[in-house]
C-alpha cells in the first residue's frame, strides 16, 4: 500500500514539474529573435545580444513603406491574457507624447495640430470625462513635463527648435498665460524633429533629447582644427558641423542656462524617461537604417551621463559603421553597449516604467516602449508595444510584446504606438497617430 502511494505521489510530483516546465514562457535567441509581425504575439519573449548581430549588408536595404488605413471595426489590439483591451478616446490630431499630471488628468501633445490638449479621465477611468486644449500655435511640440513633479507650478513642452513653459496650478485645463521661452535655439532644421523632457529627481536639470540631423553622420565634414583638436575640447564622441549638439542628450538648469552635453551618440533619443528606482534617463533610440533587414538594432537604454553610444562612427559596442570605415579609431573602447536591443527598424518612440499595483506584482518596476513600426525591413516589424523585464531594477536583456494587433497584412497596418503612460488608476494608456486614437490596458 505504501508503496504503491509513494508512486502515486512520484506520479503526481513529475505532472507539476511537467506543467511548471510547460508553462516556462519560450524566449527567441539569435536569428529566431528577429522576427517580423507574423510572429508577434503578447507573451512572446526576445533577447537579442551583441554577438546575434549578422554582418553589415548581409541581406539588402529595402524600403518598405507601411500604407495606414482606417481600423476595422471588428479590430482592436490584443494584450495578454488576463488584461482588457478598450478605447479610450478617439478623432484626436496625431496623438503622441502623454504625460500624467498630478491630479490624474492627461496631457497629450497633438504634434500635427501644434497643440496641446488635457483629456480628464471619468470616475472610473474608462473614458475622457471632459476634453480641452490646453495651448495651441506651437512649433511640433512633443515632450511634456511638470514643474516641480508633486506641486507644479509650470508646464514645459519641448517644441522641435524650442523649449517654453506655462504657468500652471492643478486643475487647469486651458494655459493661464503666454508661453515663456526656456531654450530658444535647440537644433532645428531637417532632420530628426522629436524633443523629449524630463527633469533629474533631484530637479536641479532639465534634460532634452536631440536626434540627429541624417542617417549615419553623413555631410559632416571635418570638424574645425581637426579631429584632435575637436575631440580635446568637446565631451566624448560629441559631434560637428550640422550634427552639433545632435544624437545625444543635452542638459539645462530649470530655466534654460547652463547647455551642456549629458550623452553622445545617441542618434535619436525619441523617448525620455526617469527610472523610478534608480533615478536614471533611459532613452527610447531609433538606430541607422541601410545596413539591412538585422542592423542597426533600435535600443531603450539606461542613459550614463557622460556616455557615448556610438553613433555615427560604431554601433553596439566596437562594430563599426562601413561607411566610416577607419575613422575615430580613437573612440574604440569607450562605447556603452546599451541595455536592451530591439529588432532593427522598430522605431521604438514613447517609454515609461510601471509603477502602479494595478497590473500583477511582476511588472512593477519594468518599463513599457511604444513600437511605430519599421519602413527600413522587407519583412515589417514593430508596431507594438513591448514590455522591457527588469530585475531588481536592472535590465535582464529581454524584452516581451505586450499589445500587438496594429497590422493587417504585408501591405497595411491601422496604428502605429507612439506614447505610453500609466494613468493614476494604474492602467496602461496606448496613443497611436495612424488613426488618432489613446487605447486603455487594465485588469
Amino acid at each position: 500500500m505504501l508503496k504503491g502511494a509513494t508512486a502515486a505521489l512520484a506520479t503526481a510530483l513529475m505532472l507539476v514539474i511537467g506543467a511548471a516546465a510547460a508553462a516556462e514562457p519560450v524566449v527567441l535567441k539569435g536569428k529566431d529573435a528577429f522576427g517580423s509581425w507574423q510572429n508577434d504575439v503578447p507573451g512572446t519573449i526576445r533577447l537579442i545580444r551583441p554577438e546575434d548581430l549578422p554582418k553589415p549588408g548581409a541581406t539588402p536595404s529595402a524600403a518598405n513603406v507601411s500604407r495606414v488605413v482606417t481600423r476595422p471595426a471588428s479590430v482592436t489590439p490584443q494584450a495578454p491574457e488576463g488584461f482588457k483591451v478598450a478605447l479610450f478616446a478617439e478623432n484626436l490630431s496625431g496623438p503622441r507624447v502623454m504625460r500624467v499630471a498630478p491630479n490624474g488628468d492627461i496631457f497629450v501633445a497633438e504634434t500635427r495640430a501644434n497643440r496641446i490638449r488635457v483629456l480628464r479621465p471619468s470616475e472610473d477611468g474608462a473614458k475622457p470625462g471632459a476634453s480641452d486644449i490646453f495651448a495651441d500655435r506651437l512649433g511640433h511640440p512633443f515632450g511634456i513635463a511638470f514643474y516641480p513633479a508633486k506641486d507644479p507650478q509650470w508646464v514645459y513642452v519641448a517644441n522641435t527648435g524650442s523649449v517654453v513653459r506655462f504657468p500652471y496650478r492643478a486643475g487647469d485645463m486651458k494655459a493661464s498665460g503666454a508661453p515663456e521661452t526656456v531654450v530658444s535655439n535647440l537644433p532645428a532644421g531637417y532632420g530628426h524633429s522629436t524633443r523629449d523632457i524630463v527633469f533629474t529627481p533631484d530637479e536641479a536639470r532639465m534634460l532634452v533629447s536631440v536626434g540627429s540631423a541624417g542617417n549615419a553622420g553623413e555631410g559632416m565634414g571635418e570638424p574645425p582644427g581637426g579631429i584632435a583638436a575637436w575631440a580635446g575640447a568637446h565631451a566624448l564622441g560629441a559631434a560637428w558641423g550640422e550634427e552639433t549638439d545632435r544624437a545625444g542628450v543635452l542638459a539645462f538648469d530649470p530655466d534654460g542656462k547652463n547647455q551642456k552635453l549629458y550623452a553622445t551618440g545617441i542618434r535619436n533619443c525619441v523617448g525620455l524617461a526617469i527610472q523610478p528606482a534608480t533615478g536614471m534617463p533611459w532613452c527610447s533610440t531609433n538606430e541607422r537604417d541601410g545596413l539591412g533587414d538585422n542592423l542597426v538594432p533600435d535600443y531603450v537604454t539606461s542613459v550614463k551621463e557622460g556616455g557615448f553610444y556610438g553613433w555615427p562612427w560604431y554601433y553596439i559596442g566596437d562594430n563599426q559603421d562601413t561607411r566610416h570605415e577607419g575613422a575615430r579609431t580613437d573612440l574604440k573602447g569607450k562605447i556603452t553597449i546599451p541595455d536592451v536591443l530591439l529588432q532593427a527598424h522598430s522605431a521604438s518612440l514613447g517609454v515609461t516604467f510601471y509603477d502602479a499595483s494595478l497590473f500583477p506584482a511582476d511588472y512593477r518596476g519594468d518599463a513599457f516602449a511604444a513600437e511605430h513600426g519599421s519602413w527600413n525591413r522587407s519583412k515589417r516589424t514593430g508596431y507594438k508595444v513591448i514590455r522591457i523585464h527588469l530585475k531588481d531594477g536592472k535590465p535582464t536583456g529581454e524584452y516581451e510584446d505586450f499589445v500587438t494587433g496594429f497590422v493587417i497584412n504585408d501591405r497595411d497596418v491601422w496604428g502605429r504606438p507612439v506614447g505610453v503612460t500609466v494613468a493614476r488608476d494604474g492602467s496602461l494608456l496606448i496613443s497611436e497617430d495612424g488613426n488618432g486614437t489613446i487605447w486603455r490596458i487594465s485588469r
